[in-house]
C-alpha cells in the first residue's frame, strides 16, 4: 500500500510543479512584423477586467547629440519617464498628440544639460516627440496597456514572455505604418505573425 501511494504521489507532483512554473513565469507569444526592421513594437491589448499596478522603476529618454535616445521606446501605462537633456545646449520636449487625440498634447518645456523632467503617462497609446528648439528631431514612445510587450529585433522577430494562457487581442506597431491588431489564443505559446502596410 505505501509503494503504491509512493508512486502516485511522484506522478502528480512533477505536473503539479509545472502547473505552478507557468502560473508564475507565464507562456510566450512569439511572432514577426513585416516588413522586416527593428524596434517594431507588439503588445497585448486592454484585457477586460484586469488592472496593472505602474512600474515602481522609471525609464530613460536621454537627448543626445541632437537625437532623441531610444528613438523608440516602450512603456506600460502608469509608467513615469524621466526626459534627460545631456547636449551642451538646450532642448524642449512635447508631443501634439496621443494615439492623435490632440486633447493628450503636452509642452514639457526647454531646459538645459544635464537637468531631467518626469512624466507619467496614464493614457496607453502613441506618443510622438518633438524638439521645439530643433525640428529634426523625433522619436515614439509606445504606451501600452499592458505589461506583455516585446520590441522586434532586426530581422522583425519578437517574444512576449510572461503572458498568461487565455485569448487576447495582440496589435503590432511600426513607425510611418498602419497599426494592426489579431486575436491570439495562449496555451503554453501561440504564435502571430503580422504584415503591416501605409
Amino acid at each position: 500500500m505505501r509503494r503504491t501511494q509512493t508512486v502516485v504521489r511522484w506522478v502528480v507532483l512533477p505536473a503539479a510543479l509545472l502547473m505552478a512554473v507557468r502560473g508564475v513565469h507565464g507562456a510566450t507569444i512569439t511572432g514577426t512584423v513585416s516588413p522586416a526592421k527593428a524596434d517594431s513594437v507588439v503588445y497585448v491589448e486592454a484585457i477586460p477586467g484586469k488592472k496593472f499596478p505602474a512600474p515602481a522603476k522609471s525609464f530613460d529618454m536621454n537627448q543626445k547629440n541632437l537625437q532623441f535616445l531610444p528613438h523608440v521606446l516602450v512603456v506600460p501605462v502608469g509608467a513615469t519617464v524621466d526626459f534627460l537633456n545631456s547636449d551642451p545646449r538646450r532642448h524642449n520636449i512635447f508631443w501634439p498628440s496621443i494615439n492623435g487625440d490632440e486633447k493628450q498634447s503636452h509642452n514639457l518645456g526647454t531646459w538645459p544639460q544635464g537637468q531631467k523632467r518626469p512624466f507619467k503617462f496614464t493614457t496607453a497609446g502613441i506618443v510622438p516627440l518633438g524638439c521645439n528648439v530643433h525640428p529634426d528631431m523625433s522619436a515614439y514612445i509606445i504606451v501600452t496597456p499592458t505589461p506583455y510587450f516585446a520590441v522586434t529585433d532586426a530581422t522583425g522577430a519578437f517574444k512576449i514572455n510572461g503572458v498568461p494562457d487565455g485569448s487576447y487581442k495582440v496589435s503590432a506597431w511600426q513607425e510611418g505604418l498602419k497599426m494592426q491588431t489579431k486575436p491570439a489564443t495562449v496555451t503554453g505559446t501561440a504564435k502571430v505573425s503580422f504584415t503591416l502596410t501605409k
